[in-house]
């Protein structure tokens, strides 16, 4: 579970409009490609490869494959790349309908989080609870910032935009993947619902070592 909600980044429900924010139109573009070819990919194929293979049940890898390929978001994703590739656009109609009800994807997610938090100050699951939020808040990102900024000496929008995407809370679908596979749902809550409002302070403090550096 761990894996899944510390390894994966909130890039687009929380990450996109941060981005948009502090780095402007520009900024939204680099962070579109960190999260579509990117963290939307890798759970749809590794998250879900993760998830089959330490939930109860024995898959074998023709039946992991089966649901990598039959996945909602992954038929999305292989669509669009299609579309994209032989230049297909969808009616002007047809396309204003698409942004207003992607419009409400951001803010219906953050409603249901919302209704599934429950902070249980006994529970059990706070020690890995502190370990999962450490890793994905503050080690993850200073993983890319000592990697892109220090040792290869990155500079520009682009590199700034990728490390404060992987300093995001973490990622939703991940945590409804865990559930979905009956990984630890408390914890898979309690890791996004206390996750994502206390990333606004560490994506403030990552925005500011950026900044300074």
């Amino acid at each position: 579970m761990l894996i899944l909600t510390g390894g994966l980044s909130n890039t687009s429900f929380v990450g996109f409009p941060i981005i948009e924010a502090l780095y402007g139109a520009d900024g939204l573009k680099t962070a579109i490609i960190v999260d579509q070819p990117g963290s939307f990919v890798v759970v749809t194929t590794l998250g879900i490869l993760v998830a089959a293979s330490f939930s109860r049940g024995n898959l074998s890898t023709s039946e992991i494959v089966l649901k990598i390929v039959k996945s909602p978001p992954f038929i999305a994703f292989t669509i669009a790349l299609f579309c994209t590739i032989f230049s297909f656009e969808f009616p002007e109609a047809l396309q204003n309908s698409f942004l207003r009800i992607g419009n409400t994807v951001t803010p219906v997610a953050l409603i249901a989080v919302g209704l599934q938090l429950k902070i249980d100050t006994r529970s059990k699951h706070w020690s890995f609870l502190t370990l999962g939020l450490f890793f994905k808040l503050i080690l993850m990102p200073a993983f890319f910032f000592l990697l892109y900024k220090i040792i290869l000496g990155g500079k520009g929008l682009e590199i700034d935009v990728s490390i404060m995407e992987s300093a995001m809370a973490p990622m939703i679908t991940g945590a409804i993947l865990a559930s979905n596979y009956g990984l630890k749902p408390k914890l898979s809550s309690m890791m996004i619902g206390i996750g994502i409002p206390l990333s606004l302070v560490t994506v403030a403090f990552w925005y500011w070592v950026l900044s300074s550096f």
